[in-house]
């Protein structure tokens, strides 16, 4: 079996083919370029040099969100699109599962967050050893967030690469709770979405669907508009 992993959620991008547990290769840069232009070519220069043909591919597996809204668009549509050409299972993983894995065989939490501005994160809490999930991923506000992770009272390892961007507030809200990845582990890896993505139950390709985790600023501005109307 031949996995392909796609992961384009966030600024990094991330690829990799996994041939029977085996990563054959696996390419992750943290270029702000935009995905539209470099992921199917970047896809193709890898299987190239990997020698592995699409018909050779049995799997796809690519992260569903959070993260940039037209990130994730942009790998899910390429992913389904792999998927139905060559009528092979699509498999769909947590943008934010994926960076937890970093900290996978930590005991204590694992923290992946993804910055959302205004003082907001993409963010989720798994436990360390097993990566179960123990704060479902949401969108949040990164203070109110802590505060619920400082009640478990246990050791956290934050990863991400925009985990530095709320590290003042970290240490002020946990102190020696928190601990961090090294920041050579902090981009997504694919070849850890593949390995959770061989743990994932199949999705229908035409029914597979960003996750989002919270409404565009577009929805936003036209419930706040309607909510005018309604006064």
């Amino acid at each position: 079996m031949i996995y392909l992993g796609i992961d384009t959620s966030n600024s990094p991008l991330s690829l990799a083919l996994v041939e029977d547990g085996r990563v054959l290769i696996e390419e992750t840069s943290n270029l702000k370029i935009n995905h539209s232009l470099t992921a199917m070519p970047a896809i193709e220069e890898m299987m190239k040099k990997a020698k592995v043909a699409p018909a050779d591919l049995t799997h796809i597996a690519v992260a569903e969100g959070p993260g940039s809204y037209t990130g994730v668009r942009i790998g899910l549509t390429i992913a389904k699109t792999l998927a139905w050409s060559l009528k092979i299972p699509l498999h769909l993983v947590s943008s934010l599962k994926v960076l937890a894995a970093n900290g996978k065989g930590f005991e204590g939490l694992v923290c992946p967050i993804m910055d959302a501005r205004r003082g907001t994160a993409f963010i989720g809490l798994y436990e360390g050893l097993s990566l179960n999930t123990v704060f479902a991923d949401r969108h949040s506000d990164v203070k109110e967030f802590l505060h619920k992770i400082k009640e478990l009272n246990r050791p956290v390892m934050f990863t991400g690469v925009d985990a530095d961007l709320h590290q003042a507030l970290i240490k002020e809200v946990l102190g020696e709770q928190a601990h961090w990845s090294e920041v050579s582990n902090r981009l997504p890896r694919a070849s850890n979405l593949i390995l959770l993505a061989q743990e994932s139950k199949e999705s229908a390709v035409h029914h597979a669907v960003p996750e989002y985790r919270r409404i565009t600023e577009a929805e936003a501005n036209y419930n706040k508009a309607q909510e005018g109307k309604a006064l």
